[in-house]
């Protein structure tokens, strides 16, 4: 690469990565295939609720542009922009879609905003077909980009929130997706630095709010904007990252350096992990199974509980351990004993469960008020361990009477290691979400493209798979 002045030098290799070949074999593409199916379902899924519909373009009294792009189950064509913001902040809504965990957490489909419109995009400006193996393999590297990243810099513990990883990513995959070239695409990736990091104000008590939902839009919609701007011949900044004092590495990371912990590839698409049953944060998808199978084991017999003991990771308990009021669905869904209680109590936790009419049971926080919540060092340990990358949650019971109930699970449900259990589930799942959007055959059509074992939707055009969309 010729490239002058000298960019950072891990922006040079997120753009070469960017700019490579292929990256990742079958498990990958079919990963891929499935994360895609998956996403779009939760954005269908998330369009049935008001609140979130409230923030989805257009916002003012101006019309979509006639020549806009379409978003799938969005009866308006949007800009570019928009149309990455609405479908980026449907994808993230409900807390549904595939997650990574490592030092900083995220949810990389939320890249899927503005990757799709980059590919349909490129269909219409260059006037050719974009194959959806185009799309596909530019998933993989978006997934690789956020997370190996977060694997090596835990921006949580500064006080900024993960998308600032998304941007990154969106940001590199839209600009090959646009074809540009690599000093273009350092040039979009040194202002998507310059932007600087979210405070993850909104994520936490004692303001948790509905801006968590339509975060990771805005961050994939900005990537978008900073590869467009490029392309018109927008300067960059070389130094963006390291630059003494007003660099982000100084003014954001007090001094720590943004790091790539392992070579890029596609090993964070072969690890991904599914929301497959229970829409709760994922520090606690095994914590609401085992008090969903303890709710059978009791036989649904809540209030015979004398006491209940919650042992979790550490970043679960920093993240999600919460007592006193929860204020609205977002501060709910993001409390571990709520979803915990939840579960005991209704034998399931749906997205329903979040809202005002349900949260008002008065039995939800009765047994919060029994709950104790403590960090278990060994699941931490197993947390982190990158072959073994589990989320480790155990819920102990205490009856009345003295027996004991309890229910330890290492690995959720959408882990790589319960992949064959988790697929008919996620089929399941996606039909569900789709027919909220989608006449029945064409459900069924998206879910043999996205879940079969098959690759034929790789040869499909971006255009035909977005006619399929559509409602």
């Amino acid at each position: 690469m010729n490239v002058s002045p000298t960019y950072d030098p891990l922006l040079v290799e997120l753009t070469r990565y960017a700019h490579g070949p292929e990256a990742g074999g079958e498990e990958a593409f079919r990963n891929a295939r499935i994360s895609l199916g998956d996403a779009l379902g939760c954005a269908w899924r998330a369009l049935a609720l008001p609140a979130c519909r409230r923030v989805l373009p257009p916002l003012g009294p101006v019309g979509a542009p006639a020549d806009g792009l379409p978003v799938p189950g969005l009866r308006v064509s949007l800009d570019p922009v928009q149309a990455a913001f609405a479908l980026g902040t449907m994808v993230r809504w409900l807390d549904y879609n595939d997650t990574w965990l490592a030092r900083e957490w995220g949810h990389p489909s939320d890249n899927l905003g503005a990757l799709w419109v980059a590919a349909l995009l490129s269909s219409r400006e260059k006037r050719s077909a974009v194959p959806m193996r185009t799309l596909l393999a530019a998933l993989i590297k978006a997934y690789e980009i956020q997370g190996v990243l977060a694997l090596g810099t835990a921006l949580n513990l500064y006080g900024f929130d993960h998308v600032f990883y998304v941007r990154l990513a969106s940001t590199a995959v839209c600009s090959v997706l646009l074809g540009t070239d690599e000093e273009t695409t350092l040039r979009a990736l040194s202002n998507a630095v310059v932007d600087g990091a979210a405070l993850r104000t909104y994520r936490h008590a004692p303001n948790t709010g509905s801006r968590k939902s339509w975060a990771a839009g805005d961050a994939t919609a900005r990537g978008l904007w900073h590869v467009l701007l490029a392309r018109r011949g927008e300067m960059g900044y070389p130094g963006a990252l390291s630059t003494s004092t007003w660099g982000f590495e100084d003014a954001v990371l007090r001094g720590e350096r943004l790091t790539l912990p392992r070579a890029l590839n596609s090993y964070v698409m072969e690890n991904i992990l599914y929301k497959v049953s229970y829409p709760a944060e994922f520090h606690a998808q095994t914590a609401v199974e085992a008090a969903v199978a303890l709710h059978a084991e009791i036989g649904g017999r809540t209030e015979e509980i004398e006491s209940i003991e919650l042992e979790t990771q550490e970043a679960g308990l920093r993240i999600i351990h919460k007592t006193g009021p929860l204020r609205n669905p977002a501060d709910r869904d993001h409390c571990l004993e709520y979803m915990v209680a939840v579960a005991l109590l209704r034998g399931t936790l749906r997205v329903e469960d979040y809202e005002d009419e349900q949260a008002r049971d008065p039995r939800i926080d009765t047994l919060r008020a029994r709950m104790t919540v403590r960090e278990n060092p060994a699941f931490t340990r197993d947390y982190h361990d990158p072959d073994k990358r589990t989320i480790p949650n155990a819920v102990h019971l205490v009856m009345r009477d003295g027996r004991r109930h309890e229910r330890l699970i290492a690995a959720p449900l959408g882990h790589r290691s319960r992949r064959t259990e988790a697929r008919p589930l996620l089929i399941e799942k996606f039909r569900h979400n789709a027919a909220m959007a989608l006449p029945p055959e064409r459900v069924e059509r998206l879910a043999a493209l996205c879940f079969g074992q098959g690759n034929e939707l790789d040869t499909m055009t971006v255009e035909d798979f977005a006619t399929l969309l559509t409602a």
